[in-house]
């Protein structure tokens, strides 16, 4: 009776991932043409923030429970899953044009960002030059609160940078009709109060189903909670992408992919020093090759449906990884 409880409430839960998406989407998108600014902004920021929300509540729950790997491997493997799972499977339903703001400003960054965390918890650890000896769970290094300070600060100028950039950017809109403010925002906040909801039905129902079939807390972490709480972003993404709002849909990953770097690994690092082990320094190392193929991808203007499929193999080989290791 419980198991049957735990599928219906996965249901529910996706049923309320895909409807919140589409209201979402409809309302950014609208809002955008009222203050004319363009939809790989809006995706950059209020689109990213509010499909970030379920990473956000798991790594500061974590953080304030103290179980603080959880905050750095679910910001870790939900940026993978962003750019692989994500990008992969919107660019296999309609090829991803990339906008060239995105390519020059933001990919770079989210790549800079990454690599800045890799070295700071596992540089440390590196020049020890004893890597080989050491177990995925022995921990080499932290995410400390000056670090996590930093970040922060990195995040407040990351968006301002996006309103200056807003400001000079707005852009002239065709004749079509606009929708009142309010229903903008109704939609945005119904939209993002559904995907919320849903993304946690569908986490902890579907972890309820995964322990009743057996499967161990480290598996569970490593795909159901990584994955479920990166639902939002592809669902949004690939709403976005089917409405022909392709800047929103890239624009919302990469936007993401900086806001649980910068915003949540800065407030969880802050509220709580983060004990990093080998395991979370590989999968940021992994982060950092998978960022770098996502941009080459991308440097041909469009992510087409092969490469889409190239990714979505990737992350499914990481995953594999991830398990084995």
């Amino acid at each position: 009776m419980e198991l049957f409880l735990n599928i219906l409430l996965l249901a529910v839960g996706f049923l309320a991932l895909i409807k919140g998406a589409d209201f979402f989407v409809d309302g950014s998108s609208a809002l955008a043409k009222n203050f004319k600014v363009p939809g790989v902004i809006i995706g950059l920021t209020i689109v990213a923030m509010g499909t970030s929300a379920p990473e956000l509540a798991v790594s500061t729950s974590a953080a304030l429970k103290g179980a603080n790997e959880i905050a750095l491997s679910n910001v870790t493997g939900s940026n993978i899953f962003n750019l692989l799972g994500v990008l992969g499977i919107c660019a296999m339903i309609h090829p991803l044009p990339i906008e060239p703001v995105i390519m020059k400003r933001d990919f770079p960054l989210s790549i800079g960002i990454s690599l800045l965390t890799l070295g700071a918890v596992g540089l440390p650890f590196m020049l020890k030059g004893n890597i080989t000896s050491a177990a995925m769970s022995d921990n080499v290094g932290e995410v400390s609160r000056v670090f996590s300070i930093i970040l922060l600060v990195l995040f407040v100028s990351y968006i301002a940078m996006l309103i200056h950039s807003a400001r000079k950017s707005q852009q002239q809109e065709e004749n079509s009709e606009l929708k009142p403010l309010w229903k903008c925002v109704l939609l945005i906040l119904v939209g993002l109060v559904c995907i919320i909801a849903g993304g946690q039905f569908v986490v902890n129902s579907a972890k309820a189903i995964a322990a009743a079939f057996g499967m161990s807390e480290t598996l569970i972490g490593l795909t159901i909670v990584s994955i479920g709480t990166s639902l939002p972003e592809l669902v949004t993404s690939v709403v976005a992408s089917r409405k022909g709002e392709n800047g929103l849909a890239v624009g919302n990953v990469v936007g993401s992919n900086i806001f649980n770097l910068l915003f949540i690994l800065g407030i969880s690092g802050t509220i709580h020093p983060i004990t990093v082990n080998l395991a979370s320094v590989t999968d940021l190392a992994v982060l950092v090759v998978v960022s770098v193929i996502t941009m080459i991808f991308a440097r041909t203007k469009n992510i087409g449906r092969a490469e889409g499929a190239v990714m979505v193999l990737i992350y499914a080989a990481d995953v594999v990884f991830a398990v084995l290791r």
